[in-house]
This record gives structure tokens, sequence and C-alpha cells, in this order.
């Protein structure tokens, strides 16, 4: 053990970790270091936010806010009608390290998502998920420094390794050996390290035991080495989400509006896409016609798409032979597209942009490039969408969603207007949310498992009152508990509390981070990664 180190709190985040996952490996004996954290500690389930997902939710655990305030509500934020995928400039709060810095704490963190490009404080930041591979770290040429030290430093593993779990498991290594190195450069008080592979392992393959448990295996040892040569006062282990089978139905509300007159479409490679037929970095920005020459089957796929044999009808057909994965996997991208159905958004009424956002915007005059909903009107058209969207039954008879509600009933703070106009919350986290545009309104679920919005949280050390426990701890809630874990008072705009295993060191106000213009993400990588997950459709 390193005697000198001044490591005084340390923040797992394990992305998509909950009871459903880690218990199995705690019964098998996995996950000594992990399971000791929660014997030892106070823990129970952490809820997570809506919309549960990795982009949104790692700023509202890092900032103590719900996205209303720090603005972030999925992967991509939307210009008009041109879209762009997030990234720290979208994210107008204070995160927690440099809430530290002011006050002359030191911070590492480590492979956090939505933290590219950094903002300047006292410590060191490697950028995680939504950065692009070689990202521009804190301080600069940092990660030139960490590769040097340490050897490779991927920001993604190699999605097309033969040996996936041990990919995943690879970068995993890599967190905790940067991680080592740059706190012992860097001596801080506080140390926030991310592993992603927990979570993408699930949306690749679910059904790989065996990968499984070798990547939390890993995230064990290099939890272990962690606290062997550091010894921080305090752990806190926290998720963003859970994870679990998807055991309902595919929605595509798209298809749902259009029948219901909402939704206006085009065919033939034209219009303004979903991320389905957006993969020509042309259409990306809202043109209406790729300006790449199209090849000839394209040609023809379009022309057929004018009389109404469009993409998703052939789809439609492979699916009823068995043969649709097979298409999926060869079929060029772009001849899917020409032939693809489009929401057409300008024309539109009310859309699904996004399925991670979990909800529906409107097409309202003097908010939209081309809105078409008076702004007289708004409020009206808002609740006929709620009512016919509650009314939604999957064809075993049960409601789609337990909750459509205004997005004000979720949302709060200087940038709701951000946000999708209606929530829709799918009932029991069982039903798969599409954006796409389909001859059917269900399907079997695109992913057999993805979100869940229970999601886990443990907190250990000296001074943690464990038999005070959790309570019904909120994502929100842990930076104000790691705060409090330092002798910091937490920003009274914050939405969480300290969570009851630990005492309050008061409050104070912080100022936003709202200064200076948002960088565009535009990196054609960081979105097919994003795709390959299902993450964009």
């Amino acid at each position: 053990m390193n005697d000198d180190s001044s490591l005084q709190t340390l923040l797992v985040g394990i992305d998509a970790a909950c009871d459903r996952v880690l218990e199995p490996l705690f019964e098998a004996g996995d996950l000594p270091t992990l399971e000791s954290i929660y014997e030892d500690g106070a823990n129970g389930p952490l809820e997570s936010q809506i919309p549960p997902w990795t982009a949104s939710a790692w700023p509202s655990l890092y900032t103590g806010k719900n996205p209303g305030k720090h603005g972030v509500f999925g992967f991509l934020s939307f210009d008009g009608y041109n879209w762009d995928v997030v990234n720290a400039s979208d994210v107008r709060e204070p995160a927690l390290w440099e809430l530290l810095s002011e006050h002359g704490m030191t911070s590492v963190v480590v492979n956090v998502p939505v933290t590219h490009p950094p903002r300047e404080f006292d410590g060191a930041v490697i950028p995680g998920y939504t950065a692009p591979e070689n990202p521009a770290c804190h301080p600069e040429g940092l990660l030139e420094d960490v590769r040097e030290s340490i050897g490779e430093y991927r920001v993604y593993p190699d999605e097309d390794a033969a040996d996936l779990g041990g990919a995943y498991a690879d970068c995993v290594r890599m967190r905790g050996e940067a991680f080592q190195y740059l706190a012992d450069q860097f001596d801080p008080e506080f140390g926030f390290l991310e592993f992603q592979a927990t979570d993408s392992i699930f949306h690749k393959k679910p059904e790989n035991d065996a990968a499984i448990r070798e990547i939390y295996r890993e995230v064990d040892r290099q939890l272990a080495d962690i606290l062997e040569t550091h010894d921080p006062d305090t752990v806190i282990v926290a998720s963003d989400h859970g994870m679990g089978p998807y055991e309902g139905h595919e929605f595509r509300v798209n298809e749902f509006l259009r029948r219901e007159g909402h939704v206006e479409t085009t065919n033939g490679g034209e219009g303004m896409p979903t991320w389905a037929t957006v993969r020509d970095d042309s259409l990306k920005e809202g043109e209406e016609t790729t300006q790449r020459e199209q090849g000839l089957s394209e040609r023809a796929m379009a022309a057929a798409a004018g009389v109404g044999l469009t993409s998703q009808r052939i789809g439609a057909v492979l699916e009823r032979l068995g043969l649709a994965d097979f298409a999926a996997a060869h079929a060029p991208t772009a001849l899917v597209s020409a032939g693809a159905t489009q929401v057409d958004f300008p024309t539109s009424r009310a859309y699904v942009r996004s399925r991670i956002e979990l909800g529906v915007r409107l097409n309202v005059e003097g908010r939209e490039p081309n809105g078409v909903v008076p702004e007289a009107e708004y409020e009206t058209v808002r609740t006929q969408v709620i009512d016919a969207l509650r009314s939604a039954r999957t064809p075993d008879g049960d409601p789609v969603f337990e909750a459509v509600r205004p997005r004000e009933e979720y949302f709060h703070g200087p940038e709701s207007e951000r946000a999708v106009d209606i929530v829709t919350v799918p009932a029991d986290f069982e039903h798969f949310i599409s954006a796409t545009l389909r001859d059917e309104q269900f399907g079997p679920p695109s992913e057999p498992w993805n979100h869940k919005l229970e999601g886990t949280v443990a907190v250990a050390g000296a001074g943690v009152d464990h038999t005070a426990g959790v309570s019904d701890a909120h994502l929100f809630d842990v930076a104000p508990t790691v705060l409090a874990s330092l002798g910091v008072p937490t920003d009274e705009r914050m939405d969480g509390e300290v969570l009851p295993c630990l005492d309050s060191s008061g409050t104070t106000d912080y100022a936003r981070r709202d200064k200076g213009d948002t960088v565009a993400t535009d990196d054609d990588a960081v979105e097919q990664r994003l795709a390959d997950l299902g993450y964009l459709e």
C-alpha cells in the first residue's frame, strides 16, 4: 500500500450494473473485491432518471442535476432538424471535479462518458464515450504520456474482434492501469473511474455468459489493485441504469403517429431521414438528397420506393422468410437508405427523432425552421398526441406505456426547452421503443436485452454509517454524496441529496457552466459505434 497516497474518495462507475447482473457473479465468487464493498458498506438499488441511457444519465450523475438543468437528453442534440452527437460542451452545469477544483482539490477522471472536450480544472481527464478514439485530454498531451507509460490505451474496443469478451476486458485493464498511473502522477483527493464494457457486452452478446464474467472479473481485478495501492477513505460504486431482458414488443412510434395523422413521410432517398437512412454524411445535416451520385442499384431501389416497394416492405417479407438478419448483414447501407420510407420532419406535426430520448417532439411554428403546429395550438396538439399514445395497446391488449406525460413533469431548469415535448415511459421497460417506420407497428424487440430503470449503488469506508443505508437512492444523489465524503458543500441547485450513510457538509451556490459555444462532435466513427450498439437506429 502507498501510505503517501492522498486519494480520499474513489467513485467507480460500472455502466448497467444492477442486482440482476451482480448477484449471480457474487454467488459464484467471481467478484471478491466488489462484493466486499457491498458487504461492508451501505448498498441498495439506485433509481435512474428518465431517460435511463448513458449519454444523459452520466452527466446527471456527475452534476447531480436533471437534464433540464445540464442540457443533455440523449446521444443526439438538435438544432432545428439538424443533429450532432452530444459532447461535454453541451453540458451546462459544473461536474464534480470542477466543483472540487474550486475547493483546491485535485481529481483524476478516466473514461467517464460525455467529458470531451474537457474543461479546465485541477487534475487530469481521459474522456470516455462520445469522444473520438484519440480525444483531447486535460492537460494537453496526457494521452500520449499515458500510452508511452502503460502501452496501448483505447477509448473503444475492437467491436469486430473474434474474442469480444477479451477485447472488452482488455479495455477494462487499460482503464485501471491508466487510472493508477495518473493517480501516481497527480496525487488526487478524488478519483472517478468508469467502465463502459459492462454495458456494451449486453448490447452485443447478452447471451455470452463467459464474456460477461471475463469483463466483470477484470473490473474486480483492477479495483482490487487500486484499493491495495491507494486505500481511499471512501469507495462509492454506482451505475447509470440497470440492464435486463426485454420480453415485450418493439413499438414503432413513428409508424403509430403516421396512422394517427401526425407523421408525414417520403420515399426514394429524399426528405429528412431517421438514423437508419443517414449513413451518408451529406444526409446528416438535413439536405433533402445525397450529394454523392447514386449507383445503379440505389437508383433502382429509389425508383421502386417511388411506386411503393420500399425497403421496409421488402424487409417484412425477409422477416417472414427468416432471411432478415442475412440481408441486414450483407445489403449495402446506401441501398437500404435509397429505398426507405422516411419521416419528413419539416411537414410532420409530431415525431420521434431519437428513440433514446423516450419521447415525441412537436414541429412548432416559430421554434422549428418549418414548424407546422401553430404556437396557439401547441397544448391542443400535445394533448391529442398524449391521449393517442396513452391508448396504444400491445397485440396482447396491454398498455405500451406506463406513463405518457408533458415534459415539464420530468424536466425542470433552463435547458428544458431542448427536451422532447412529450415523455413516453414504456411499461416496466419491457418494450423496445423504436423510431423506425415499418409496415407493422409492432415486432420483436431489436435487442433482447436493454436498459432498465433500476441500477445499483454501494458506499463503503470508515466514515460510512452502513446501518443508515442508502434509503431510496436516486441517480441525482451520487454527486452530493461524493462531495459530502470529501467535506465539501453541495450545490444548492442539485436535485439529489446526500445519502443517509454520510453526513452532509451543507450547501452553497455554484455558477452554471453555460458560457461558450457548443463544439461539434461531427465524428463518423463515433456515430457508427453508437449505431452498432443500437443507440442510434
